[in-house]
C-alpha cells in the first residue's frame, strides 16, 4: 500500500483561495507543471527559491509513493522585456550586448542554472522542454484558436480576444481580477493599433527586420508569445487538464491568467486542477534588485565574495534556511538569518550522526509512531516545511537528553527514529550532510578547540577549588547553547 492512501494531503490552490484535498486525476499519478527560466542572465536568488519550493513539493509526492510527471521549461525566445507586447527579446538583446549568438547565451545561462540547482540538490525534473523546441505546437494551438474565434490576425501577428473570451468565461479568475478594471488601467503601448482591444495579448508576433530570433508561419516571419509558451507545452506533456501548476507569485497575471484563458479556449476545459505559487525573497529588508545594489546571486553566498553577507555558506545551509518559511510566504534574507539557519542545521545534523551510538533500553520516553506522523501531518498541511522542522528538532531535543541519560530509547524504536528523520531531512526537504559538514569543518574545528581550551581551564579552576570561575566557563558556555557533561570519564560537549 502506497504512503498516500493513509494520508490526507492538502494544498492552497490560488484558483479557490482555500486549502483543499489533493486528489490526483489519475490515481497514484500527478502531473505537475512549473514555468522555469528566461536564461538571458545568471539565475538569481528569488527564482532558486521558487525551484527549491516545487522540489520539496516533487520530493514529498514521491516520497508518498506517487509517480510524478515534473516538467519545467527553459523559455529561451519570446520573453520581451519588462514582460511587455513590444519591445526586444530579453535573449537576443543579451545576445547583441555580448556580440554573440542568442542560443550561445541561452546555453551559457541553461548550463548556470542547472550548475546552480543541483548546488541547492534540486531533483532534476522529467522533462524539461524548451520554447524554440515547440514552435509547431505553438502555431498548432494558435490556428484551433484562431478557428474557434477567440484569436485573430492583424498585420502578420496574432492575438488573443480577451473581450470575446470573456463573454463565456472568466478573464481574471486567478488573480482575482474585473476586466473592466483591466480595461480602465490599460496603458497606451507601441503597436496598440493592431489589436481590437488593449487587453489582448500576442499569441505570434511578427518579426521586425531588426529581430534576430524568428520562425516562419502561416501568418508570416514571427515568434511566438511568451504566455502561449507554456500553454504549448505543459498539455503536450500532461494532457489537456492536468493536476498541478505552479510558479512564482510575479507569474500569477499576466501569465498564469493567460495560459488558463488560451487552455480553455483551446480545449473546452479548465487547464489545471490546483494552482500554486512561491512568494518573493527580500534582501535585508527590501526588495531585491541588481539597479539598486541590494541583490546577490547563489555562487556569492556560497564563495562569500559579496558584499552583503560576513561570510560564506553552503548551499544546503541556504537551502534549510529556505525552508525554513512556507512557500507562499515573503521570506527576508539577511547575514544574521542565515547564521541562525547554519547553527541550527548543524545541530541538526549532528544530532543524525549522534543517534546511530545511543545505546538502547527497554522503554522509550517518546512515542515515535505519534511523532512520525506529526512530520507526515506538517507536510499534509500545505508542505508546511517549518512545521515539519520544529518536529525534527524535537526528535534532536529528544537524542540529546537520551545522550544525556535524561531519556530512553528501544532498540525497534531507534531504528524507527533513524529512518524517518533520513526520509524527512535528507528524502523530503533534500539536504545533504556532508557538504555543509565539510564546508564548515575549518570554523568547526576552531570552535571545537576553543571548547576544549575552556574545559581544560575549568578542569583546572575545579581542582584549585575556584568553584566560581568554574560555574561562569560552564554557564557562558551554556548562555551559548554549548552543554557541558560532567562524567567519570571525563567533560564532554554538545552544541
Amino acid at each position: 500500500m502506497a504512503l498516500y492512501e493513509n494520508q490526507n494531503l492538502k494544498i492552497y490552490n490560488s484558483l479557490t483561495g482555500e486549502k483543499e484535498l489533493f486528489t490526483p486525476i489519475t490515481p497514484g499519478y500527478v502531473g505537475m507543471y512549473v514555468c522555469g527560466p528566461t536564461v538571458y542572465s545568471n539565475v538569481h536568488l528569488g527564482n532558486c527559491r521558487t525551484f527549491i519550493s516545487f522540489d520539496l513539493v516533487f520530493r514529498y509526492l514521491k516520497h508518498l509513493g506517487y509517480k510524478v510527471r515534473y516538467v519545467r521549461n527553459i523559455t529561451d525566445a519570446g520573453h520581451l522585456e519588462n514582460d511587455a507586447e513590444t519591445g526586444e527579446d530579453r535573449i537576443a538583446k543579451k545576445a547583441r550586448l555580448m556580440e554573440i549568438e542568442p542560443m550561445e547565451v541561452v546555453q551559457k545561462y541553461t548550463v548556470d542554472f542547472h550548475d546552480t540547482l543541483k548546488k541547492f540538490n534540486n531533483l532534476p525534473p522529467s522533462i524539461e522542454p524548451t520554447a524554440t523546441g515547440h514552435i509547431i505546437e505553438q502555431i498548432e494551438i494558435i490556428k484551433t484558436l484562431i478557428d474557434k474565434g477567440f484569436a485573430y490576425e492583424a498585420n502578420g501577428s496574432v492575438y488573443f480576444d480577451v473581450l470575446k473570451y470573456n463573454q463565456a468565461h472568466h478573464y481574471g479568475i486567478l488573480s482575482k481580477r474585473k476586466l473592466e478594471d483591466l480595461i480602465a488601467n490599460t496603458r497606451e503601448l507601441d503597436g496598440q493599433s493592431d489589436k481590437k482591444n488593449p487587453q489582448d495579448f500576442a499569441l505570434w508576433k511578427k518579426a521586425e527586420p531588426q529581430h534576430i530570433m524568428r520562425w516562419p508561419s502561416p501568418w508570416g516571419t514571427g515568434f511566438p508569445g511568451w504566455h502561449l509558451e507554456c500553454t504549448a507545452m505543459s498539455t503536450k506533456y500532461l494532457g489537456d487538464t492536468f493536476d498541478i501548476h505552479g510558479g512564482g507569485m510575479d507569474l500569477k497575471f499576466p501569465h498564469h491568467e493567460c495560459e488558463i484563458a488560451q487552455g480553455h479556449a483551446t480545449t473546452g476545459k479548465a487547464p489545471v486542477h490546483y494552482w500554486m505559487h512561491a512568494n518573493m525573497l527580500t534582501l535585508n529588508g527590501k526588495k531585491m534588485a541588481k539597479s539598486t545594489g541590494n541583490n546577490i546571486l547563489p555562487t556569492e553566498i556560497f564563495s562569500g565574495n559579496n558584499h552583503v553577507l560576513s561570510k560564506a555558506y553552503a548551499p544546503s545551509v541556504a537551502r534549510f534556511f529556505m525552508l525554513q518559511a512556507t512557500y507562499g510566504s515573503v521570506l527576508d534574507f539577511s547575514d544574521e538569518a542565515l547564521m541562525a539557519a547554519e547553527k541550527g542545521f548543524l545541530k541538526l545534523m549532528d544530532a543524525i550522526a549522534l543517534l546511530p551510538k545511543l545505546e538502547t533500553k527497554n522503554t522509550s520516553s517518546l512515542d515515535i509512531n505519534a511523532w512520525k506522523q506529526s512530520c507526515y501531518d506538517a507536510m499534509n498541511d500545505d508542505f508546511n516545511s517549518p512545521i515539519l522542522i520544529a518536529k525534527l528538532f524535537e526528535a534532536v531535543k529528544y537524542i540529546n537528553a537520551i545522550a544525556n541519560n535524561k531519556a530512553s530509547i528501544t532498540e525497534t524504536d531507534k531504528a524507527a527514529l533513524k529512518e524517518t528523520l533520513h526520509n524527512f531531512t535528507f528524502d523530503v526537504l533534500g539536504l545533504e550532510a556532508t557538504e555543509a559538514l565539510n564546508d564548515n569543518s575549518k570554523d568547526r574545528k576552531r570552535l571545537e578547540n576553543t571548547i576544549a581550551l575552556l574545559i581544560e581551564l575549568r578542569n583546572k579552576a575545579r581542582l584549585d577549588r575556584d568553584y566560581a570561575m568554574s560555574d561562569k566557563i560552564r554557564d557562558a558556555l551554556s548562555d551559548m547553547d554549548i552543554q557541558l557533561k560532567d562524567a567519570r570519564e571525563g567533560t564532554t560537549f554538545s552544541l
